[in-house]
């Protein structure tokens, strides 16, 4: 059987960019039908000023954890890069943070799909898009850039697992990875073991481990303004 996919965005676009300003994270819905409907609420934050000039901007895609699934985007900006922009920071890039629906895990057609409308509605520069996520979040970061291991140039997975058979098709992204050594819920094994796997294929790969932190290594991973200035200096088209 033959299944149709469309795709289908209610957004703010250019002509509204002024709005997205004043509200810093605007609400928006992306959905995809493949087997079943499957749609996403996010949130997108633009950069202070990105209605002043015709430029391109880096692209970070946030992903959460399991706590935060559902429909209400008010539980996106508990943590990570939506709860920093909802307490007043600026970011030098675009901030895409869409919501996993209750009872699902991330789905990379969604994700994947809901990135080719934002960079065909908005100014995104293609060499410089990230992601990183946290816990349910990491594991959908490690899955994405498998699933397109050339379309980003970083990524950031944070106390998550992944499938280390496919360390391969990853190996040559630029990666750094965190998590508690006392993390009880993914286990800190989870990312030694495919850190290990991906420098058996020459992976310069990073690797934090905060040796007091439990499961929470996502609040002093994304408070650190080191990883945004790594992003930064990550480029697909860099020589």
């Amino acid at each position: 059987m033959k299944y149709f996919i469309i795709i289908i965005l209610t957004s703010i676009l250019l002509n509204n960019t002024m709005q997205a300003q004043q509200e810093k994270q605007t609400s928006h819905k992306f959905s995809k039908e493949v087997k079943i409907d499957l749609s996403a609420n996010y949130l997108l934050y633009l950069p202070k000023d990105y209605s002043e000039n015709e430029k391109e901007y880096p692209l970070v895609l946030f992903l959460h954890g399991a706590g935060e699934r559902g429909d209400d985007l008010e539980k996106v900006k508990i943590h990570g890069l939506p709860k920093l922009i909802n307490q007043g920071e600026d970011f030098p890039f675009i901030v895409v943070s869409p919501q996993c629906p209750d009872l699902m895990r991330w789905n990379t057609d969604v994700l994947s799909s809901l990135l080719d409308e934002i960079e065909k509605n908005y100014r995104v520069d293609k060499n410089r898009i990230y992601v990183t996520g946290l816990s349910m979040g990491g594991h959908g970061t490690w899955e994405l850039a498998i699933a397109e291991p050339n379309r980003f140039a970083a990524i950031a997975p944070v106390c998550g697992w992944a499938d280390t058979s496919n360390a391969r098709l990853i190996a040559h992204i630029p990666i750094w990875v965190f998590h508690g050594a006392k993390d009880n819920v993914v286990p800190v094994k989870a990312s030694e073991d495919i850190v290990s796997a991906l420098r058996k294929y020459g992976s310069d790969v990073k690797l934090t481990i905060y040796p007091e932190a439990n499961h929470d290594s996502w609040t002093e991973t994304y408070n650190n303004k080191d990883l945004y200035k790594w992003f930064l200096e990550q480029s697909l088209n860099k020589k």
